[in-house]
């Protein structure tokens, strides 16, 4: 049965991790889609996976599986779980890493991972990733029913998310993301701004929005709407981040 199953782990592509998850999936089902998202999560950071998982999932068909294990309590009391919405399912540790999801689904069901028929027979403390996460996707690859892998979870972890602070015409932002361009990614979405006279960042000071890269010269700062609907501070064919000497800096934007 085709069906398409993501990757997302922290675990890189040096050791035999990645492959021994997908040899779990294509056992059980051989006709299993297996999609590696990344495997360059920085490690332990569920924040990071987090919105990895919120940037991409809704761009594949809603009966996609998504696996996602950056699990740094992996073998302790945290569950195993699984999350249903009305975009796909998600497979992974309840450690807050399904967060971004959550608090956007409508209509959301989670499971804890309980039955061991779904799991592999010799479950290591370590590696939930190949002995409980794999097979779980597979099985529902296959049409098993969710509610037949375990418990129902009435209250998953949640990480914080942080809004950006209101203060008159300013609005407080803080960068919550940094991809491997060196962006800035703000906390600041695309229907707050209105306008702005201006947008500080640190001791500089942008007066526009850009609408493209182009806008500025090469090496110069700016601010953009990124391709995540919220504010980004880059420059142009180089590093924010080493700009501002990997400090996240204090931003604030002024509407008019």
């Amino acid at each position: 049965m085709k069906r398409i199953i993501t990757l997302t782990t922290d675990f890189g592509v040096d050791d035999h991790y990645v492959g021994s998850m997908k040899g779990v999936i294509l056992g059980t089902n051989n006709e299993a889609v297996v999609t590696d998202i990344t495997h360059g999560i920085p490690k332990y950071d569920i924040f990071k996976a987090a919105y990895t998982l919120w940037g991409f999932y809704k761009y594949f068909p809603k009966d996609s599986i998504h696996v996602v294990v950056v699990d740094p309590g992996v073998g302790s009391e945290r569950k195993p779980i699984i999350v249903q919405t009305e975009e796909g399912i998600f497979i992974g540790p309840d450690n807050g890493v399904f967060s971004f999801v959550l608090k956007e689904s409508k209509r959301v069901n989670i499971f804890e991972i309980t039955n061991t028929e779904f799991m592999l027979e010799d479950l290591s403390r370590t590696f939930h990733g190949r002995d409980i996460f794999a097979p779980v996707a597979a099985h529902l690859s296959l049409g098993i029913d969710i509610q037949d892998f375990g418990e129902v979870l009435k209250n998953p972890i949640l990480l914080e998310i942080r809004k950006p602070e209101i203060k008159g015409g300013e609005i407080v932002g803080e960068v919550i993301y940094v991809d491997s361009f060196g962006n800035l990614i703000t906390n600041i979405s695309r229907d707050m701004i209105d306008n702005p006279r201006e947008i500080r960042i640190d001791d500089f000071v942008v007066d526009t929005v850009a609408k493209s890269y182009q806008d500025v010269a090469r090496g110069d700062l700016l601010v953009i709407i990124g391709s995540s609907g919220f504010l980004e501070v880059s420059v142009n064919q180089g590093s924010a981040a080493q700009f501002f000497d990997n400090k996240n800096p204090n931003i604030v934007l002024i509407n008019t």
